[in-house]
């Protein structure tokens, strides 16, 4: 997402990461999975309906309409990122652009590329050495999936449906599958 750079360099980095998440994010969209490493991030995440974003951001629905939506969805991202590097500048006494100048977005219409992804992000610091199983690293949405009673900003029944119990789940990220 940056290059080589470390975009969290300590717990606190990731925490506060995950606020300003919820807070710029969650009025315009639903996340399935998360996993933020050391360099990069991963989100798997559904946009609400206008209708859903329009009343959270207080904005009319017609100033949703064409390419107008997709800079009302897009916006929130950049605030998360310009909000986040402005801080981590600040305290790492540094300057300059911290996240690259786009974001990575693939659209999924298929339900196998779907649970793929899923996987592949929970997996993913697995997949990069830095633990053995995906319930060891913290800045994931997998634990949140493991403890479905527990509040979480993660909307988790939409992937839930497609296990049939919380071993299930576990199995299912005990294998790796090929990159979505």
């Amino acid at each position: 997402m940056n290059g080589n750079e470390l975009v969290f360099r300590e717990e606190k980095n990731y925490v506060f990461f995950l606020e300003k998440l919820k807070s710029y994010l969650l009025p315009v969209l639903d996340i399935y999975a998360y996993c933020l490493m050391q360099n990069h991030i991963h989100l798997l995440v559904v946009f609400k309906t206008k209708y859903e974003v329009s009343k959270n951001l207080n904005i009319e629905t017609a100033d949703m309409d064409g390419e107008k939506s997709h800079q009302m969805l897009m916006k929130p991202f950049s605030n998360l990122l310009n909000s986040y590097a402005k801080a981590y500048n600040k305290m790492y006494g540094r300057r300059g652009a911290l996240f690259l100048d786009y974001l990575k977005r693939i659209r999924i219409d298929d339900e196998q590329y779907l649970l793929n992804t899923f996987k592949y992000i929970h997996r993913n610091p697995i997949s990069h050495g830095f633990v053995r199983d995906a319930s060891e690293w913290k800045f994931s949405s997998y634990r949140s999936y493991l403890h479905p009673e527990t509040a979480s900003a993660v909307t988790r029944d939409f992937m839930l449906k497609y296990f049939d119990s919380t071993d299930d789940f576990i199995q299912f990220h005990k294998n790796p599958e090929p990159e979505p």
